[in-house]
């Protein structure tokens, strides 16, 4: 393995005391010229690189952020970590990325993980199973800059950048309607987190306000492809199934459509189906799949250009901000 330069090297092959060397490289106004520049002409012929990582412990930082998702391979956060590393990058900052893969104790080896690693500031979206939130307090507690997004928690004191939850499921359920829809299920992310209770509220309201009463009977709670697919393969088998159904996910409405077509029933014919996120996937599949763009991407720029101001500004007259990005609606084949 090649041998990396260090100061010491240059010190050697000069005859100065390392200190002389670390501070003609620094500018020290105390260094002659012409010992900086036979300093850094030796340094520049050896191909001598400052060790990154002992220069940001000197400048108290590490010049890194934390980004802590659910789900790698959701497309929707594939698009929300392309936004951060687009900010972070044009920041000259790295992006420490780990997921709880929905799991409340990953997500505090997480947390405890970025601590340890002395990041600048925090991205997080937090997990299904999350109920106690003591991990996240403690990045609070030690000044670390914390920024929610997607899944967020009014516990929190903190900046916060999520899609318009509501109005995406408002506006879903309408167009269902406006399809002639009258009996539309729902199947729903568990309403302990913010996007679970908000879509549910768009949901119901957008019935109500087309005079169509709410059947709890029409409420699954379920948000991923295998529960999806199960539980429609049992509903769509009764004699008063859904004519619409509006999922809060769209790998939960290929789920859908894949137990739909099981059972022989026409999409949209017999049954409309709408997602929310707006995948790749969704213009590929077979009818393409209606559904939400909650442009996770521009959620991704968002928190970390939000993260940023609050590594910058510090505690300095602290007022936490609260960011929505407008959702819209995609209309495609399935309904």
């Amino acid at each position: 393995m090649e041998h990396q330069i260090t100061i010491k090297d240059i010190a050697l092959k000069l005859g100065y005391s390392i200190s002389t060397v670390s501070r003609a490289l620094s500018d020290h106004p105390d260094i002659s010229p012409k010992t900086k520049k036979a300093v850094k002409e030796l340094a520049d012929l050896l191909g001598y690189k400052p060790n990154q990582i002992a220069l940001n412990l000197r400048n108290k930082s590490t010049r890194t952020i934390g980004l802590i998702i659910p789900e790698i391979m959701h497309s929707y956060f594939s698009t929300v970590i392309s936004g951060v590393e687009e900010i972070a990058y044009n920041n000259d900052f790295n992006v420490f990325i780990s997921q709880s893969n929905e799991s409340y104790k990953r997500e505090v080896i997480n947390t405890q993980s970025l601590l340890s690693n002395r990041v600048d500031g925090v991205l997080v979206s937090i997990s299904k199973e999350t109920k106690d939130l003591s991990h996240i307090k403690k990045l609070i507690s030690c000044k670390i800059p914390l920024v929610l997004f997607d899944r967020i928690s009014d516990e929190l004191n903190v900046d916060k950048v999520m899609s318009d939850d509501y109005h995406g499921a408002y506006i879903a359920v309408t167009h269902l309607i406006e399809r002639g829809c009258k009996r539309i299920a729902i199947f729903s992310a568990p309403t302990n987190l913010s996007i679970g209770k908000n879509r549910y509220e768009g949901y119901k309201n957008a019935l109500t306000d087309n005079s169509i009463p709410i059947d709890q009977n029409l409420f699954f709670p379920c948000d991923t492809f295998s529960d999806s697919r199960r539980i429609a393969l049992s509903v769509f088998k009764k004699a008063e199934r859904p004519d619409g159904v509006f999922a809060v996910n769209d790998k939960t409405a290929f789920g859908i459509m894949l137990a739909s077509k099981a059972l022989g029933l026409q999409i949209p014919e017999d049954v409309k189906i709408i997602g929310f996120e707006n995948s790749f996937s969704a213009e590929i599949t077979t009818p393409s799949l209606t559904s939400i763009d909650q442009f996770g991407y521009e959620i991704g720029r968002e928190a970390t250009k939000l993260l940023f101001k609050r590594i910058k500004n510090g505690d300095e007259d602290f007022l936490p901000e609260e960011k929505q990005i407008k959702t819209k609606l995609i209309i495609r084949n399935s309904t």
